[in-house]
């Protein structure tokens, strides 16, 4: 039986196809998708292989070749028709691509198919449960940059409460994510370094974050902070298309248990929350 997250695959995969020289950007995929825009790649990126924009140039770069083998349109209006009003860009990105220049594919005269990328599930590694959640009110300061750095934040920020006397108000850590590292270059990666705080004032260089309550597929990972983008592939590919759930608007993020401070890597504990719909 064809599950939802199929439908919506072949619904974004369609469209991509319908629509080579159109508005393929990741926000308006998610919206074809019917998906958060916070999971929308993520999903796709675990279950078809590559990210979506590898994907959008896969197919338009499909669609010019079929163009140069079978038509003598010039090259700039072929570019146009997938999507590229610079001719410079779109030879560059077709050679990338098949390996030589348009203008020597066409010379050559030989179509290649385009194989589909679908991933092949592995057995789910870690335990996933759905949860309950209460809302959370974060202290939080702003990361930009690689996620492997939001280290940096979590001190600043602690630094902050220690100084304003609140770090005994505070009830846990949690990281906030909001961009998919497989999409957004490291430079680019929003996040937050976040403190439980119940009340009180929130002031700069803090920012306030609420998480709102609801339910949330939880897995827990027990070991260094590098193993958990393999849990975060197991999350999104193996286990949220057979759970029958849908993601909420809502950015995934992480509960740490302990810290790396008292604890070794081996045993670090951290809850990946994906909030459900």
């Amino acid at each position: 039986m064809t599950n939802s997250y199929e439908t919506r695959l072949i619904r974004v995969l369609d469209y991509i196809h319908d629509n080579p020289a159109g508005d393929l950007s990741l926000d308006a995929l998610a919206d074809v998708a019917a998906l958060s825009r916070f999971h929308f790649h993520r999903v796709f990126h675990a279950l078809m292989g590559e990210t979506a924009a590898a994907a959008v140039r896969r197919m338009r770069m499909y669609r010019a070749s079929v163009a140069l083998v079978q038509t003598a349109a010039p090259l700039a209006k072929i570019a146009r028709a997938v999507g590229y009003r610079n001719l410079a860009s779109f030879t560059r990105s077709f050679a990338e691509l098949y390996g030589t220049p348009p203008a020597a594919f066409r010379a050559k005269g030989e179509l290649r198919p385009l194989p589909p990328l679908f991933r092949t599930g592995e057995p789910l590694m870690y335990a996933v449960e759905i949860r309950q959640d209460p809302a959370r009110r974060l202290a939080a300061m702003p990361h930009k940059g690689a996620y492997t750095e939001i280290g940096r934040a979590f001190e600043k920020g602690g630094a902050v409460l220690a100084a304003r006397k609140l770090m005994g108000a505070c009830s846990g850590m949690v990281g906030v994510y909001y961009d998919d590292p497989s999409a957004v270059a490291a430079a680019d990666l929003r996040s937050h370094a976040g403190f439980e705080i119940a009340s009180g004032p929130i002031d700069p260089p803090l920012e306030l974050v609420n998480l709102p309550a609801g339910r949330h597929a939880v897995l827990r990972f027990k070991g260094p902070y590098s193993g958990l983008p393999a849990a975060y592939e197991q999350l999104y590919r193996n286990w949220l298309p057979q759970s029958g759930e849908t993601p909420a608007n809502s950015p995934v993020f992480e509960i740490y248990l302990n810290t790396p401070m008292d604890t070794a890597p081996e045993e670090l504990l951290t809850e990946i929350c994906l909030p459900l719909a």
